[in-house]
């Protein structure tokens, strides 16, 4: 049973979110802010934290990257909800750390749906059973590890997701719109900036000659 941990300073949100989830099946835990939630995470230890943005003493994106530090927390799916817009909160939240991220008002079939996919590729063994062998790394897409040079690179899972798209089609050369939509999907708000904060620290990670930016195109992963 998958443990989703909902976090949000708004009683309302969290009382609807927790009642769907425990609908379909899903075992829950609540806090009401950063510091709550810390305390919980490391009690309940949940496979899905759905993070809200703005919240009292310890706002979402410093929770994320607290959590992201500790290494029990390093696969947990993070979900950011927020009713900010803003690029800069989108930005925020990627840079700390978040595996996706949903704009409220939250539709419940929407979100439900999000986390089925999510469930389905985690017990899925043969989802992406071939890995990729390419200029130096091993892209094992069963176990979502990233090798160079038989050193295990840990990447958050839209990194890994976004690397390993590129990398199955050496050469071609994807738009951000392109990889949004593969990436992300039609039913989540992101901004295509969001793609080049990806695309940034995936660089930071594997090396900055692996994936080739194509001005006023898009990337492409160089597989010379």
């Amino acid at each position: 049973m998958y443990k989703i941990l909902v976090v949000d300073d708004d009683p309302d949100i969290v009382e609807l979110l927790e009642f769907n989830l425990k609908k379909e099946g899903y075992l829950t835990a609540s806090a009401g802010d950063g510091r709550q939630a810390l305390a919980t995470a490391a009690e309940f230890s949940p496979d899905i934290i759905l993070l809200d943005v703005m919240m009292p003493h310890l706002d979402g994106i410093a929770t994320c990257r607290l959590l992201r530090e500790q290494p029990k927390f390093k696969d947990t799916y993070i979900l950011f909800l927020t009713a900010r817009a803003e690029e800069f909160s989108e930005v925020a939240a990627f840079e700390a750390g978040a595996d996706d991220f949903l704009a409220k008002p939250i539709k419940p079939r929407a979100l439900l749906s999000r986390l089925a996919a999510i469930v389905r590729r985690d017990q899925d063994p043969h989802a992406g059973v071939e890995a990729i062998d390419i200029n130096g790394l091993r892209i094992d897409r069963t176990g979502f590890a990233v090798y160079q040079e038989g050193k295990k690179i840990t990447l958050p899972k839209k990194e890994f997701e976004l690397l390993a798209f590129l990398a199955a089609a050496p050469h071609k050369v994807f738009s951000r719109d392109e990889l949004l939509q593969n990436i992300w999907g039609n039913d989540v708000f992101v901004l295509a900036r969001t793609v080049d904060v990806h695309v940034r620290k995936v660089r930071e990670k594997v090396g900055d000659h692996h994936i080739q930016t194509i001005k006023g195109v898009g990337y492409k992963f160089n597989a010379d």
